[in-house]
């Protein structure tokens, strides 16, 4: 495979809040347009060690990166770096760890906020340190990130379905309206996606509790979505995808050299 590829992030989204509050994922589920697979996400299912893992496909014990408090550049190689070794382009819309991670740390808001650098393993980016950070804006600025540069990969990460789950809990109206607007941003860009050739992924890093926190082993907080939208698909209910597996497979579908493990099930 050769495409081009967005993974959407959606921070802190349990698998059963999305398999009943995203309607436009729904309805192309219903249509034979994706498929809704449920993920158990890898420990300590923690935000900054889970990026790692998605992006790596590196489980925390392995990375080193076991809590949100390791803030130093992943000594693994990303999506980005193999997309950028195969000469593909890459570009992020993401929460400030992510640059932490994979292009610059500390976090410099002036020098890192809005990232130009084609030497890096993320040539462009929008990088927000603030989870109130307006999803609508992040959403935006990916956008702006695929008009103006049309990444091969592009990584899509908004933060406020975890903001409202820390303050509100799991069983609020308030984690469960964040899940729907999230929906309807997505809906507002994915068919505009498709059509410029994007195969699209749409998974959480972890779940959130009624304790308004995430961090052990009940399903709430371990089960997450994995939405696959795009002709690349085999839409096999069957397929049984990891999060271990993610990096691999969106290499995969880039059509760049790696050595990460794959669902293979997951492709035509």
């Amino acid at each position: 495979m050769n495409s081009k590829v967005i993974l959407v992030v959606l921070d802190g989204l349990n698998y059963e809040v999305a398999r009943y509050t995203l309607g436009h994922l729904q309805a192309c589920c219903a249509a034979g347009r994706a498929t809704l697979y449920k993920l158990d996400c890898e420990l300590p299912a923690l935000s900054r060690p889970l990026y790692e893992c998605i992006l790596t496909g590196v489980p925390p014990l392995d990375s080193g990166i076991i809590n949100n408090e390791v803030a130093r550049l992943s000594n693994q190689r990303s999506i980005f770096h193999y997309a950028r070794a195969a000469g593909r382009s890459t570009a992020a819309a993401a929460y400030h760890w992510v640059s932490e991670l994979y292009n610059r740390t500390p976090f410099d808001a002036a020098r890192d906020r809005h990232t130009e650098a084609p030497e890096l393993p993320i040539q462009y980016g929008h990088f927000y340190y603030e989870d109130h950070y307006p999803d609508s804006h992040l959403f935006a600025d990916a956008e702006h990130l695929r008009r103006r540069h049309a990444p091969d990969f592009l990584l899509v990460h908004p933060m406020n379905i975890d903001d409202a789950g820390h303050q509100h809990g799991l069983d609020s109206t308030q984690y469960r309206n964040r899940a729907r607007r999230a929906d309807i941003l997505l809906g507002n860009y994915l068919q505009g996606w498709l059509d410029t050739g994007y195969q699209v992924l749409v998974t959480a890093d972890h779940g959130m509790t009624r304790d308004r926190s995430h961090n052990g082993l009940l399903p709430e907080e371990r089960e997450v979505p994995l939405f696959v939208i795009g002709d690349a698909f085999s839409l096999n209910a069957q397929a049984k995808p990891r999060q271990t597996e993610l990096c691999g497979s969106i290499c995969e579908l880039l059509g760049v050299p790696h050595d990460k493990p794959v669902c293979r099930e997951l492709f035509k």
